[in-house]
């Protein structure tokens, strides 16, 4: 497959504040230098702290108007399947025909990026869908099979921006960098490249010409 060479339209949905940074970060930023492209981002929970740090983070990593964000629930999405499914219908018409969608894994062990990643293939059956991988302490990293090289500096800005965007987010005990940087290294290492980000997905479609 190839993407059109003119201008993209890029539609990214998160579970939560900071799933899109920390899953496709890098690939917005990429596509940001290569210019031309409007992004869209909806993040489906968060408190007022929270959704306060997405909106900066949405900033941060080049989308093109603030995040759509419901304010549902953390860890309680597949109570509100239906909101859930609402919310990403309403984004979905009330922006442009995307070229890629990205969302998190189906498999995902986090039972809110799961049903979030699972509907996006019924909301969007067109464009590019490609699934990002969050790391955690659940040890769930998958096999993915599409994978973006990042150059060194935008491996470097993407952890650099994360930490700037959510604050809150710190104490954790596996946000830091090196835990950040060392699934891009990973992801490299098997694209025979330094550093890459590594998404999932379930059809491709490509053109000879």
């Amino acid at each position: 497959m190839h993407l059109p060479s003119g201008p993209l339209t890029v539609l990214a949905i998160g579970a939560h504040p900071d799933d899109i940074e920390i899953g496709c970060g890098g690939a917005l930023l990429s596509l940001e230098r290569r210019g031309a492209v409007d992004v869209r981002m909806l993040v489906m929970t968060g408190t007022e702290e929270r959704r306060a740090e997405a909106r900066h983070g949405a900033r941060l990593f080049g989308a093109s108007r603030e995040p759509v964000l419901p304010g549902l629930l953390d860890a309680r999405l597949p109570e509100h399947w239906g909101a859930v499914k609402d919310a990403m219908h309403d984004f979905r018409d009330s922006s442009p025909s995307p070229d890629i969608v990205f969302a998190p894994r189906v498999d995902d062990a986090h039972q809110d990026h799961a049903l979030v990643g699972s509907l996006a293939s019924t909301v969007w059956r067109g464009p590019l869908l490609l699934h990002y991988e969050i790391p955690k302490w659940d040890g769930d990293q998958g096999r993915p099979n599409v994978y973006l090289p990042l150059a060194d500096d935008v491996a470097v800005d993407k952890v650099g921006r994360l930490n700037e965007a959510y604050p809150s987010q710190h104490s954790r005990v596996w946000w830091d960098d090196e835990f950040f940087f060392s699934i891009l290294r990973l992801r490299g290492a098997e694209a025979a490249t330094r550093y890459a980000e590594a998404f999932t997905t379930r059809k491709l479609t490509f053109a000879l010409s």
